[in-house]
């Protein structure tokens, strides 16, 4: 996994200034030394934080549940000293109803430092007992999968993830290719059919799904033949998946991975995603929006302050703004994490500063989720040890 840190690039001229406000953060469940935080609504608009903490000499698999008003006592899905553990590859939970859940980890396959497959467990009452563990993908080779994006669609999981069974078991070169696969897991484990969405996409940036009116739309960052890693999108439309599409020709040429993939939401027909780029050496973050389910995408928005680090986010608001997330250099490693909201006809409101925070790869990525009235920030605030904090605001305060 060929991996760059976007140092020393051109500065740009500050988009707005940030809001001077910052929000206190809301009492957390994770315990001392949590990280990689992640966030799952229910359909009743429960808020579910799943996060990984250190435990025996492992590390284990937790989360909780807040009802609005408070989170109950942390549970926890699986614990072991087998975890693939990576401040960018983090787990994952979803919210199927009827008191189900679904979990994914990373966990180690072999002694190779990327041998590594995806887990997935299920809970059937709410998550006091978990199923044993199964794979999503058929391949078994002691190579990199992870990278994953789960996604509720009607009483089956939807998964997408990064695959690397065309890797040279020996070592990494830029001949080697990560695909995009997907699949679904019905009730009792059963898997379907494997399907590959792209053949060929960047080695170690986030994918990101949501459901459409015509069904899920999955976002990653692609990489064309000549080494151009802009963000493309993948529809299912009346049961088969489209060919690739870029969201916007950013000709970003860069021959390593940037870490830093796109966030995407959707509500029936609407669509936006979000994504980082350092094409022509300018860090930008941008958000474009669908009114066609994903099918075409208009201009992109500028949304950062100039200095991004990248690493968003973004929710769709009921009005049909959106809310991006990202993490904002403020001097050498020290940085921000801000949000700013935006109307689709690129229309922004000012920057706000949601929490202070880190440019290190420690700092993880920031992540959000919306409820009927309200959106839940988690992030991880570096440090020794390091520690998972959650802030909640009305949409109403959201300018």
């Amino acid at each position: 996994m060929r991996r760059v840190a976007l140092m020393g690039l051109v500065a740009i001229a500050a988009i707005g200034a940030a809001s001077t406000r910052t929000f206190a953060p809301i009492d957390s469940p994770a315990g001392p030394g949590s990280a990689e935080p992640n966030l799952a609504v229910a359909p009743n608009g429960d808020v579910y934080l799943s996060w990984l903490e250190p435990i025996d000499s492992g590390h284990a698999l937790r989360f909780s549940r807040h009802d609005g008003k408070q989170w109950t006592p942390a549970r926890t899905i699986r614990s072991g000293r087998d975890f693939f553990v990576n401040w960018a590859d983090f787990p994952s939970l979803e919210v199927l109803g009827d008191n189900r859940l679904a979990a994914h980890w990373l966990q180690r396959s072999g002694t190779g430092t990327y041998a590594y497959h995806v887990k997935i467990a299920f809970s059937g009452d709410g998550g006091a007992t978990w199923s044993e563990p199964m794979r999503p993908h058929t391949d078994t080779s002691n190579t990199e999968h992870g990278f994953v994006t789960l996604w509720r669609e009607g009483n089956d999981l939807g998964v997408a993830w990064l695959d690397g069974r065309r890797y040279d078991k020996e070592g990494h070169h830029a001949s080697n290719e990560m695909m995009v696969l997907s699949t679904t897991i019905g009730r009792g484990g059963r898997r379907g059919a494997e399907v590959p969405l792209d053949a060929r996409a960047c080695d170690c940036c986030q994918t990101s799904a949501a459901m459409t009116a015509e069904g899920p739309i999955v976002a990653y960052r692609d990489r064309s033949p000549d080494e151009i890693r802009d963000i493309s999108v993948v529809r299912r439309v009346g049961g088969e998946w489209t060919a690739p599409r870029a969201v916007h020709a950013d000709n970003w040429q860069i021959n390593a991975c940037p870490v830093n993939g796109p966030a995407v939401d959707a509500r029936a027909r609407d669509i936006a995603v979000a994504w980082f780029t350092a094409a022509n050496s300018s860090a930008q973050v941008k958000v474009a929006f669908s009114s066609d389910a994903g099918a075409t995408f208009g201009p992109p928005v500028r949304l950062d302050g100039g200095a991004p680090a990248g690493r968003v986010d973004l929710v769709l608001l009921p009005d049909g703004s959106a809310l991006v997330s990202w993490i904002e250099r403020v001097g050498g490693d020290t940085a921000a994490v801000q949000a700013r909201r935006v109307m689709p006809n690129g229309k922004a409101g000012a920057p706000m500063t949601i929490a202070s925070s880190s440019a290190a790869r420690a700092s993880g990525f920031p992540r959000m989720a919306l409820t009927s009235d309200a959106v839940m920030f988690a992030w991880t605030q570096p440090g020794r040890p390091s520690a998972v904090k959650l802030a909640r605001f009305p949409i109403s305060t959201l300018k």
